[in-house]
């Protein structure tokens, strides 16, 4: 039983073919394409609302140089909030519940910000290794504790969205596993269990969309530094 908990993130596969690729690639046939009309329908205006929306308040604090992100980060934002919210549908799979992927996401476009800050201001991308005003006998102990903390920001952003996601899911499916044993013999606290099961997948939702959003706001923050 402990063991079947784990079952559901292990990746699916059908006469031996992974089915993680259409996993990831399903979610961007769900989205309406706009039309060539000068009037849309409700779906496609709200659709381009919100990324309109989105996009401004990310690209807000940036100046012109960082604009140029701004189509890779809200596809970003749009595909991951699709892949999450679609995992917590029955009989799904969740790619971002594998580490390998947000790792495959994180570290290619941290290593893109940093390269652009050294190519583009090397001084300042250098500068933030070491602040203003740091006593001497402090500047090596602090360089690399500086530059640890710079190689760890990928990690630390694949393993945030694959620790959050990995525990809610392990959370629904052991609340549903205790409604099913509880519901022959208490049924009165099964019913209390099916509440908190209810509410924790409210809780989950939101999850799914905030720490789509986190990821891609952190890389915007580490763009913010090197433009």
């Amino acid at each position: 039983m402990a063991m079947s908990f784990f079952d559901q993130f292990a990746s699916p596969s059908y006469l031996g073919i992974p089915l993680i690729a259409i996993a990831i690639t399903l979610p961007w046939v769900l989205f309406p394409t706009p039309s060539s009309r000068w009037i849309n329908n409700r779906l496609i205006t709200i659709q381009g609302w919100f990324i309109n929306r989105f996009t401004n308040q990310l690209m807000l604090p940036l100046n012109t140089g960082g604009h140029k992100w701004a189509l890779l980060l809200a596809s970003l934002m749009v595909f991951l909030i699709t892949i999450n919210m679609l995992g917590l549908l029955p009989y799904t799979f969740t790619p971002t519940t594998q580490l390998s992927l947000n790792m495959g996401f994180a570290v290619p476009l941290w290593l893109a910000t940093v390269i652009i800050g050294m190519r583009n201001q090397p001084t300042v991308a250098l500068g933030h290794l070491l602040p203003e005003g740091t006593p001497i006998p402090l500047i090596p102990v602090l360089i690399i504790i500086e530059t640890i903390s710079l190689f760890i920001r990928p990690l630390a952003l694949g393993v945030r969205l694959t620790a959050n996601l990995t525990a809610g899911h392990l959370l629904i499916q052991l609340i549903a596993t205790a409604v099913f044993v509880l519901l022959p013999m208490m049924p009165t606290v099964a019913i209390l269990t099916a509440t908190v099961l209810f509410l924790l997948t409210l809780l989950e939702v939101a999850v799914a969309m905030i720490q789509a959003y986190v990821f891609v706001l952190l890389l915007s923050l580490y763009l913010q530094e090197n433009v």
